[in-house]
């Protein structure tokens, strides 16, 4: 399946055949439910998006440096290095470490702004230096370059019916709908690497602080008040599903499968988050491998739908919206 992929994306150099390898590689460790949407994708876009997460996932390490080994200034100084990598590559198509000469061969390929790149990775810096952030205006500013850029690297990979600008707003919201699902799964995780990304008036507003979070990771204790603060957090993060959505029907009909996958599992985080009792401070809600299962098969259907209509040279009907939601609550 992987030579499959490379060979059908046109990738015949064995060196930057190996760097999308090395992209997949991250994106099915790390991004399972990435991972798993991406499989719907036709075969030769597979790769792109292998490049785009990787080389996401490499600035990510850096800055969270889960070994714990590594100073804010030490990290500071990779993070440059990858920045001065990637500017070197973008110019040249060349680079000496795997991520950057896959993502700089596919932004060529689909004519990626390069813009997006440096926003993403000065949303990247920050992380070295903000711990918290007192409004979700402050957030979503972070966001722009940490998430919604990401929507928008996307697209020009993933195709539309429709001028790209007009897409790329719901492309942005879904890209921020996501990080905000993870910063809600994640919250204890957060706070152990000394950092808290659900905005402090939210928090306020519902008689919450950095502290009391604090206090619930330590203790292992609820507080009323904290799952007041965690309901409105998944409130607004549904809310900006609801913009993204209708999104999905302005892409290629081929890709859609894929990210309608990628929006009902990530709307299904929230969903087990709100069923088990919004643990996150203690534990990380996740979604069955049966629901899981259930998607997938769903969107191997739509996927050979698609190609049937393709063939035909039909139209791709409408996406849904209710169905969208009908299928996130199955499994």
């Amino acid at each position: 399946m992987t030579r499959r992929e490379l060979d059908a994306a046109g990738i015949r150099d064995p060196a930057l055949r190996a760097a999308y390898l090395r992209c997949r590689r991250l994106n099915a460790r790390h991004g399972r439910t990435y991972f798993l949407a991406t499989r719907l994708l036709p075969v030769e876009r597979r790769p792109a998006v292998h490049a785009l997460y990787g080389f996401a996932r490499r600035a990510d390490d850096i800055v969270d440096d889960l070994d714990g080994t590594r100073t804010a200034e030490e990290r500071d100084r990779a993070l440059r290095r990858l920045e001065d990598g990637l500017a070197h590559g973008l110019r040249t198509g060349e680079g000496t470490e795997p991520v950057v000469r896959a993502l700089a061969d596919t932004a060529g390929r689909y004519g990626i702004a390069h813009t997006l790149f440096a926003d993403f990775l000065a949303s990247m810096r920050s992380d070295l230096r903000v711990t918290d952030y007192a409004t979700y205006a402050d957030l979503r500013a972070y966001m722009h370059g940490s998430a919604a850029v990401i929507g928008l690297q996307m697209l020009p990979v993933l195709g539309t019916v429709v001028p790209r600008e007009e897409a790329a707003p719901h492309a942005a919201a879904l890209g921020v709908a996501f990080q905000l699902t993870n910063f809600l799964r994640d919250v204890g995780e957060d706070l152990d690497r000394g950092r808290v990304y659900l905005p402090a008036d939210l928090l306020a507003a519902h008689g919450a602080d950095r502290a009391l979070l604090e206090w619930s990771r330590r203790t292992g204790r609820t507080d009323a008040r904290i799952r007041a603060a965690l309901v409105a957090a998944e409130e607004l993060t549904r809310g900006v599903y609801r913009t993204a959505e209708p999104g999905i029907a302005l892409l290629d009909p081929r890709t859609r499968p894929c990210i309608q996958a990628a929006f009902t599992l990530y709307g299904g985080i929230l969903d087990a988050i709100a069923d088990q009792g919004y643990p996150v401070l203690h534990r990380r809600a996740v979604v069955s491998r049966g629901r899981r299962a259930a998607v997938a098969a769903a969107g191997v259907v739509r996927v050979a739908a698609a190609r049937h209509r393709a063939r035909a040279g039909r139209p791709a009907p409408p996406v849904a919206g209710a169905a969208l939601r009908r299928e996130g609550q199955r499994g």
